[in-house]
């Protein structure tokens, strides 16, 4: 009798010390019971509801904008579409907001809805579609804000909580743990080092906090996977930003509207098997440097075409794509630590960050109806020594057609629609009577793909 006792007593403590439920572990006792309540409620309330006002589609046809048309074919006018997504609190003096850019993307009007029901009008104070973050301000009237965490001190298996507003039902909490750190290669043309979680994020979380147990703000809750032909629905596989990058993006975002990137001056690609075998070197992570050009950083710092970079700032580097997304949150005048591997050798390599050289004009600005905002002109670039005709991009108005498909001020177009260009004409020719717009750029050390339909 009393080893069955014994044995119950055990199952009983056991019971109470296990984790439950989504596998978090005991935080706290809230009478007796086991609960991440204390952790939520000091943090709760800096997560918003985020309302988006947008022009229609329809909207972007001219003819749709004819009241005469309208009329004669009996069309009404096009009405905006509404959206919804999520955003947190990071500094309650000043009112900032941070959301992901495609919650914002096309907006006439954002709205911010506290926890506690107040509603704010809110005001853009700007954007970066590469990392997809987006910075808005609201009147700091009695705000809560979330603290900073370190997402650079995450594993993989820490216990993470997501916060936002799923399908617009209202704030929602969502349990998981850290599934894995800096995935990439999800959206080719952006700067990607992702958090990826297993706690539920679904459409209207973007925007969101990602939370520790501490109740730190780790990630900006961004993206999910899912089937193919489903509803958009968690399947156990979401990804947030890092807020090593978020604060990055914003201190950028707060000084200029934008983030302003670098340049260094080279252009690196994967150490493949066959490439390695080609140079005669060993087969290793990192990435190959390709070709650097003249009165670089890069080439004042003394890298060489066949240098391995396999460190920057202490982080490994085991492929281009992880290499581009270090440097593409590089801000100017930072002074980069690279380790590089040349032959058998290794060497330490300090690089500071430039600003993008102007291009020479060789002819005044265009106006492009497809890229309505931007003004841009002929030019000339660097490239391995030699002159490149491009079409450089000199100003995009905020908020123009430009502005939205991600055109920036210094943006090389150098390709449209399967069609090398360097000149206007040759841009307009190669746009001239397509649906679709598909532009190759080069922004600073890296080429983009912008696709629009």
């Amino acid at each position: 009798m009393f080893a069955m006792l014994h044995l119950l007593l055990c199952i009983v403590v056991l019971a109470a010390s296990t984790p439950l439920g989504a596998a978090l572990p005991i935080t706290a006792l809230r009478d007796g019971v086991p609960s991440l309540a204390p952790v939520l409620e000091p943090v709760t309330p800096a997560v918003v509801n985020i309302s988006v006002v947008s022009r229609s589609p329809e909207e972007n046809n001219p003819l749709a904008r004819d009241p005469f048309f309208r009329q004669f074919f009996g069309l009404r006018s096009p009405e905006p579409q509404l959206s919804a997504g999520s955003g947190v609190i990071v500094d309650a003096r000043s009112g900032h907001v941070l959301t992901n850019h495609h919650v914002i993307k096309d907006a006439l009007q954002v709205f911010v809805s506290l926890k506690d029901g107040r509603r704010f009008q809110a005001k853009v104070i700007g954007s970066d579609a590469p990392t997809d973050i987006a910075l808005l301000s609201i009147p700091p009237e009695k705000l809560t804000e979330a603290k900073f965490g370190d997402s650079e001190a995450l594993r993989v298996g820490d216990f993470v909580l997501a916060i936002g507003n799923p399908f617009g039902i209202g704030q929602t909490v969502t349990s998981g743990i850290v599934s894995a750190l800096g995935r990439s290669g999800l959206l080719p043309e952006g700067y990607e080092d992702f958090i990826q979680t297993d706690a539920s994020i679904n459409p209207g979380n973007s925007g969101g906090a990602l939370i520790n147990l501490k109740g730190e703000l780790v990630g900006i809750n961004t993206a999910i996977i899912g089937p193919r032909g489903g509803t958009g629905g968690n399947v156990g596989i979401g990804f947030a930003v890092p807020v090593s990058i978020v604060r990055v993006v914003m201190g950028q975002l707060i000084r200029f509207g934008e983030m302003k990137r670098g340049w260094l001056g080279f252009i690196a690609q994967d150490l493949t098997p066959a490439l390695a075998k080609s140079l005669g070197i060993a087969e290793r992570p990192g990435a190959i440097v390709a070709q650097v050009e003249p009165n670089s950083p890069a080439a004042a710092a003394g890298l060489r075409e066949a240098d391995v970079i396999v460190e920057v700032g202490g982080r490994a580097i085991r492929t281009s794509s992880e290499l581009r997304n270090r440097l593409g949150i590089a801000t100017i005048g930072d002074t980069l630590d690279l380790r590089v591997l040349r032959g058998a050798q290794e060497r330490r390599v300090q690089m500071r960050v430039a600003e993008v050289p102007a291009a020479t004009l060789a002819t005044g600005a265009d106006d492009i109806p497809q890229l309505a905002g931007a003004v841009v002109g002929n030019a000339e670039r660097n490239a391995g020594g030699r002159k490149e005709p491009v079409v450089l991009v000199t100003k995009v108005a905020p908020g123009s057609t430009a502005f939205r498909i991600g055109l920036r001020a210094g943006d090389l177009i150098f390709g449209a629609n399967n069609r090398r260009v360097g000149t206007i004409v040759e841009l307009v020719a190669a746009l001239r009577g397509n649906d679709r717009m598909v532009l190759n750029i080069l922004r600073g050390d890296f080429q983009l793909t912008i696709s629009v339909r």
